[in-house]
């Protein structure tokens, strides 16, 4: 049985933009990241890149602002690795320390001409708009939109990767947290991100679900093929165990051959097929919560 696979962030919109040599500098940065860090800096860009273009930004913008994202975590280069895989909660000073990575990965964009451009992405990712972010404080009108945009993109995908999800099916309490967040409180003006950012991320998250959508159901398709000709094969084995002249046995035992895909045999070919329905079975539960999350998000007000 063939494996149904899919990227959680499916559409890569990055391969539309022909990045030249600078701007594989600028990426080959990530290089020097750990695994982890390096796989959500790119994460974080995708999206990025996604959101920029459901808010109509030119290619231009959606090229910088996608790149900023890319290196938005630099400066984790200098964040001690007991802290930076630190599984449990960090201690105050151990937090002070990691906080620094913004103003560290902005200073190392600031030494670099390559990647002077792009050190909105590390100094401001952290901000909130209503000046409850780090490392300045800033507000609204001093944060500007290439951070507010890194900012919704990469708290969703910290939210994600420390949920460890591998499907949509509830990736609406995410968004619900997301909502908590672009939200006033206390009187404030402002939430803590942009909401017509997150309205765009919710669009980049309704068209990954229906991405997803279409991986599980072009494999349910596929389990459906294999379970009509698994039936086809019970048919013939059916008929070859009836069958009295043993031509008409040959006959039959040939037909179950030709239908038998390999691994498979007419001793088991009804685990086969049990596997199979399981499979299917599971595959349509998914189809049916997949449905419900996208109906359960489009409902969301943000």
């Amino acid at each position: 049985m063939k494996e149904d696979k899919f990227d959680f962030y499916s559409k890569t919109s990055l391969k539309s933009y022909n990045l030249d040599a600078s701007m594989r500098y600028q990426l080959s940065m990530l290089d020097s990241l750990d695994a982890f860090t390096r796989k959500h800096c790119e994460n974080v860009a995708n999206l990025t890149c996604r959101i920029c273009e459901y808010m109509n930004a030119s290619n231009k913008f959606t090229v910088y602002c996608t790149i900023c994202a890319y290196l938005h975590d630099i400066g984790k280069l200098f964040v001690p690795p007991k802290i930076l895989q630190k599984t449990s909660s960090l201690t105050d000073e151990e937090f002070e320390i990691m906080k620094s990575h913004t103003t560290l990965g902005y200073k190392m964009c600031m030494k670099d001409l390559q990647l002077r451009p792009y050190s909105a992405g590390a100094i401001y990712h952290h901000e909130g708009l209503d000046g409850s972010g780090y490392p300045n404080g800033l507000t609204k009108k001093d944060i500007p939109i290439e951070g507010q945009i890194i900012r919704v993109a990469d708290e969703y995908d910290a939210i994600v990767s420390k949920r460890q999800y591998k499907s949509h099916i509830d990736i609406s309490d995410t968004i619900s947290m997301l909502i908590d967040d672009a939200t006033p409180q206390h009187g404030e003006k402002d939430g803590k991100i942009n909401p017509k950012i997150l309205k765009a991320l919710i669009k980049v998250v309704i068209d990954d679900i229906e991405y997803e959508k279409y991986c599980v159901k072009e494999y349910t398709e596929y389990l459906e093929e294999n379970i009509k000709r698994l039936h086809e094969i019970d048919k013939y084995a059916t008929k070859m165990e009836e069958a009295k002249k043993e031509k008409d046995k040959i006959y039959y035992e040939n037909g179950v051959n030709i239908l038998l895909e390999k691994g498979e045999t007419i001793s088991n070919y009804h685990d086969v097929l049990e596997e199979y329905e399981h499979a299917h079975s599971v595959r349509c539960d998914i189809l049916n919560k997949l449905d419900a999350e996208i109906k359960k998000i489009k409902k969301m007000k943000v």
